[in-house]
């Protein structure tokens, strides 16, 4: 049952990241067949989206760094309300 589900489910999604024939010839080169929609209309929306993806990377790293070595050994910090939860 999990495994036909999933089969299904994973159809679905590839057919949905494959942009129609009318959006790829509209993306520049190294959009294409990925992308739908219009494409990138200055090199400003490139600059754009790798900043926000760059932040996106940064913001994890951090969430991830401080989530495994969280460095608060107060014993009044507010996590400890939380962990000593009775």
């Amino acid at each position: 049952m999990k495994k036909s589900l999933f089969s299904i489910l994973f159809s679905i999604l590839s057919i949905a990241t494959y942009a129609c024939p009318m959006c790829e010839k509209q993306q520049p080169k190294i959009l294409r067949g990925i992308a739908h929609g219009a494409g990138p209309e200055s090199n400003l929306d490139y600059v754009i989206v790798w900043t926000m993806v760059a932040t996106v990377f940064v913001t994890l790293f951090f969430a991830i760094k401080y989530l495994v070595k969280p460095k608060e050994t107060d014993a009044n910090h507010i996590k400890r309300t939380v962990i000593n939860f009775e």
